[in-house]
């Protein structure tokens, strides 16, 4: 029972999701690209979840220990209370982390030498083996991570913007950028996560990746320079 789940892991790690690690173009098997796709949706969703609690929750917390009736209400008639409340103070360190996981998980895929890296797509890989593979280009699939990636860089900007603008600050050699507010709109890094989320839904359950559609899109009109797929892909069986 070792000696086989040894020879499987051995196995995964001369090939992992590559067809040959060898080959260029490579191709890689997209029934694990799929399974990996489902495993990091829970980045976009938790990430959904703290900027939902950031833009549409109250700021204020009620300790419960001192609250009195003012015997007065509001034009809605809401009763009006005294009470001893604190102010939230956010601090996105854990978030932060979890945002520059998923830049490299996006980064990692890219390359056969990172992708050894990268938990998922040893995951990915071990949960595929049952299931026949479906071979497809890694070219578009690296352009639909890159635009993954910008959309993570985008939202690590938004969590951390004091950093970002202190080293932007220091290229440029001048206060470029404020250091004491927030200067990104929440609505941008709330629109990203669905777009990134919607991404991601997509390709792990429909299997449609919208990234290697953009892809063909620009090869097609001539903006980027790509080998023919189907001429590839010939069967001769």
């Amino acid at each position: 029972m070792l000696r086989a789940a040894i020879q499987v892991l051995a196995e995964t790690w001369r090939h992992l999701w590559f067809r040959d690690i060898k080959e260029n173009p490579q191709w890689i098997n997209d029934t694990a690209v799929r399974i990996r796709a489902g495993i990091l949706l829970v980045i976009p969703l938790y990430m959904g979840l703290t900027l939902f609690d950031v833009a549409f929750t109250s700021h204020w917390v009620v300790t419960g220990n001192y609250i009195k009736d003012t015997f007065d209400t509001d034009f809605d008639d809401h009763i009006l209370y005294h009470v001893e409340a604190y102010r939230r103070t956010y601090e996105y360190s854990f978030q932060t982390g979890v945002l520059f996981y998923a830049l490299f998980e996006m980064i990692a895929g890219m390359f056969a030498f990172t992708a050894r890296f990268s938990p998922t797509i040893w995951l990915a890989t071990l949960l595929a083996r049952s299931h026949r593979p479906y071979w497809k280009p890694l070219v578009p699939k690296r352009f639909a991570w890159s635009i993954g990636a910008s959309l993570i860089s985008v939202c690590l900007v938004f969590f951390n913007p004091d950093t970002f603008a202190h080293w932007v600050n220091a290229v440029w050699g001048s206060e470029l950028l404020p250091e004491t507010v927030n200067y990104m709109p929440r609505w941008i890094p709330v629109s990203l996560i669905w777009v990134c989320l919607g991404f991601m839904w997509m390709e792990s359950v429909l299997g449609i990746c919208l990234g290697c559609k953009l892809h063909a899109l620009l090869v097609w009109m001539g903006v980027l320079k790509d080998e023919c797929e189907a001429c590839n892909n010939l069967s001769w069986d």
